[in-house]
C-alpha cells in the first residue's frame, strides 16, 4: 500500500535538488569554517554566500543573518537574548497565546528569570489585534513575539501592522517564521521586523539547520558561549553541509514560490470545501487569511488521536494538534485560544500539504475521511454524553 505524506507542517522530505548539492560538503569540502588553511577558507566561501542567498529571501542584509541549529534555537536566542541585553531598561515582554510551544515555555522559563509575560488573546480566526498590541505596550516593555503563520491552524498574522505599532513605540519586534518563510512572501523592512526566526527543514532542506534574521544594531545576547561562531551570536562549529542546503531549499522557494502557492491553494481549497461536507466538522483557523498548505479542522465526538491512527492504517499519515508536541494528552492551547472546549479541540486533525502533494491524495482522503469519521462517532464515549 502506498503511504501519502499529508504533514509537511511537522517536517518535509529534503528536495532532490537541495540533497545533490550538500553531498560534497560531507566528504570533500568538509573544513571548518574557522581554520586558515584552503580547507577551511573554502567552507567560509561557501559560507558567505549561503549567507546572501539566505538573506535574498527576506530582503535582509548577509550579516543580519545568524545560523542556528533550529527554529527552536532560533527563538530562544531571539527571546532569550534580547530579555538579558535590554533588562536595564525594561523586563516586560508581549507574546501571543497561540505561539509554538518553544515560545510558550522560554516565557514561562523567562518569568521565574524576573520578567513579565504579557499573553495577548486572538479571535475565534485565532488572528492578533494590532491595536492590543498597541495598548499592551508599557513604558518598560522591550520586545514583542507573534508568531507569522501559525503551525497548527495555518492563520496568517497581521504582521505588517504590528511591526508599524512596535517601529512607533520604539520596542523590539520578533516573528516565528518557521512555518512561513518560503511559503509566501516576506520583506524584513516593509513589516518592519527586527529578529526573524527561520527553518531548513520546513521548506525541503535538511534538519540541523536553521538562522535568526538579527537586524543591525538590535541589542541582543548570545545563549551559547565558545568560540564566537556567527558573530559572537552563536558559537558552535558550523554545519556547513546542512546550511549549504538550507541556503539551497531558499533560493528553490524564491523561484518557485508564487506558482507554487497557486497550485497548493486549489489542492487546500478543495479538501476544505469537501471535507466540511461531513456532518459536524468545522475548519480551524481563518478561511482566506491563512498558509496556502495549511487545513484544520476539528470534528465533533471523535477523538484526533484515534482519527489520526485509523487514516494511518489507510496509509494516510497526518497530525493532531502540533506536531512537536502530539504525544501530549493535553488539548492544543492553540485550540483552546481560539474558543475550543476541551472535547472540541481533543477532535482535531490537522492536513498539511506540500512539494509532492498531488490531486489524487486529496481525492484519496475526500473518499476515505467520511467513513472512518463515521466509524469512530459509532464508538465515541463523547457522542453518549452529548
Amino acid at each position: 500500500m502506498k503511504r501519502i505524506y499529508f504533514d509537511y507542517a511537522a517536517t518535509t522530505p529534503v528536495d532532490p535538488r537541495v540533497d545533490k548539492v550538500m553531498r560534497p560538503f560531507f566528504d570533500e569540502k568538509f573544513g571548518n569554517t574557522m581554520s586558515i588553511h584552503s580547507f577551511g577558507q573554502e567552507a567560509k566561501i561557501v559560507l558567505e554566500k549561503s549567507r546572501q542567498t539566505v538573506a535574498n529571501l527576506i530582503g535582509a542584509k548577509p550579516n543580519e543573518i545568524v545560523f542556528t541549529g533550529s527554529a527552536t534555537e532560533s527563538n530562544n536566542l531571539a527571546l532569550k537574548g534580547v530579555a538579558f541585553a535590554n533588562k536595564d531598561k525594561g523586563k516586560h515582554i508581549i507574546i501571543s497565546q497561540i505561539e509554538h510551544p518553544c515560545i510558550m515555555e522560554v516565557a514561562i522559563w523567562l518569568e521565574k528569570q524576573g520578567f513579565e509575560i504579557t499573553r495577548l488573546p486572538v479571535d475565534k480566526y485565532g488572528l492578533v489585534n494590532s491595536l492590543d498590541v498597541k495598548k499592551a505596550i508599557r513604558k518598560h516593555t522591550i520586545l514583542v513575539s507573534i508568531i507569522h503563520g501559525s503551525n497548527e491552524i495555518g492563520t496568517i498574522q497581521p504582521i505588517e501592522e504590528i511591526g508599524k505599532v512596535c517601529k512607533e513605540k520604539k520596542v523590539y519586534f520578533h516573528t516565528d517564521a518557521a512555518q512561513s518563510f518560503g511559503k509566501i512572501p516576506i520583506d524584513v523592512n516593509k513589516m518592519n521586523i527586527d529578529l526573524l526566526t527561520a527553518s531548513s527543514h520546513k521548506i525541503y532542506g535538511p534538519k540541523g539547520a536553521a538562522c535568526l534574521f538579527v537586524r543591525q544594531g538590535t541589542k541582543i545576547e548570545p545563549i551559547l558561549h565558545g568560540g564566537g561562531q556567527e558573530s559572537g551570536l552563536r558559537s558552535s562549529t558550523v554545519n556547513i553541509g546542512a546550511i549549504v542546503g538550507f541556503s539551497k531549499a531558499c533560493e528553490i522557494c524564491k523561484k518557485e514560490m508564487k506558482k507554487e502557492s497557486q497550485r497548493l491553494f486549489k489542492l487546500r481549497d478543495k479538501l476544505i470545501k469537501n471535507v466540511l461536507k461531513i456532518k459536524e466538522s468545522h475548519l480551524a483557523g481563518h478561511a482566506k487569511k491563512r498558509l496556502s498548505n495549511n487545513a484544520n479542522f476539528w470534528f465533533s465526538f471523535i477523538e484526533g488521536e484515534s482519527l489520526v491512527i485509523q487514516l494511518d492504517l489507510l496509509g494516510i499519515a497526518a497530525s493532531t494538534g502540533s506536531a512537536c508536541s502530539s504525544m501530549k494528552l493535553e488539548p492544543s492551547h492553540v485550540l483552546l485560544a481560539i474558543g475550543l472546549k476541551p472535547q472540541e479541540a481533543h477532535g482535531s486533525l490537522r492536513i498539511s500539504l506540500g512539494r509532492w502533494t498531488t490531486e489524487k491524495e486529496i481525492d484519496y482522503l475526500i473518499k476515505v475521511l467520511p467513513k472512518v469519521v463515521k466509524q469512530l462517532r459509532k464508538i465515541s464515549p463523547f457522542k453518549k454524553h452529548a
